[in-house]
Formats: C-alpha cells, structure tokens, sequence
C-alpha cells in the first residue's frame, strides 16, 4: 500500500476577517493556497464554502482557522512550507495570530488517495499534545517514516 501524508495546523486569529489589521493575512490567503496547491507534492487541500477554510469552526472556536492539506511526502511540505514564499507569511504570524504553547500542527500517514477530514485532524493533533510523537502523531521536529506494506 501506498502512503500519503496529512497535514493539519491552526491557530486562534486575533482580529475578525474585515478587521483591516487582519488584511495583511486575509488579502493574501487565496494566493498563498494557490502557491501551495501548485506546489511540488501537494495533493489535496480542504476547503469549504469560503473556498478555502475559513468557514469551518473547530474545537468549538469560532476564531480558529484550520488548514488541512495531504502531500505526498515530507520534503515536499517543508519546502512548501518553509522555502516558499509562504515562509514570509509564517514570520509573520504574530501580527494576526496568537501564540499558543500548545502543538498546532500535527502529521500522520493516510492510505494514497484518502482524504482526512478536520474532525479525524483535531483528532489526531489532540493526541499529538496528550501523547507526545507517535507514527500515530508527530511534527516535523520527530517524522516519522510511512507505514511499511
């Protein structure tokens, strides 16, 4: 069997979306989605009816936002994620976003063409925070390798 892997971060935004302190994020979300869903390896990205995710509440939060993607392995979400242009953006979360001392991102290994979905992800990062890394559960700091067969 063939293994892809889910992605899952959020964070508690600090301002409503039409907040104008906010529109440094919210003015450059469709691009940056773009350039993620064009990027090397990227396979999947849920949505819903905002286009993006924006509209889906989790953990009873509604100043939540998730972002839930499925790549086709590691290498190809880190150079998304950190030698893109997305880069500048994660520098610059703070303005928008409150740090939380909690893991806010999770990874996990689905079957290829399996498609997660938020509450199977909230899921899976609220292991990660109770349980530590696992194959079940982990970050970039500890990957772990797809399952073998």
């Amino acid at each position: 069997m063939s293994y892809e892997l889910a992605q899952l971060n959020i964070a508690r935004k600090k301002f409503e979306d039409d907040d104008p302190r906010f529109s440094g994020f919210m003015d450059h979300l469709d691009r940056i989605n773009a350039l993620g869903d064009g990027s090397p390896g990227a396979v999947w990205r849920f949505t819903d009816g905002s286009g993006a995710a924006i509209e889906t509440q989790v953990l009873d939060d509604p100043n939540l936002l998730l972002n839930l993607t499925v790549w086709s392995d590691i290498e190809s979400l880190w150079n998304f994620a950190y030698k893109s242009e997305h880069v500048e953006f994660l520098r610059r979360r703070t303005e928008w976003f409150d740090i939380d001392i909690e893991a806010t991102t999770v990874m996990w290994w689905v079957a290829k063409g399996r498609r997660p979905t938020p509450v199977e992800a909230i899921e899976r990062l609220e292991h990660l925070r109770e349980h530590g890394s696992s194959p079940y559960a982990f970050s970039f700091r500890d990957a772990h390798e797809p399952p073998r067969g």
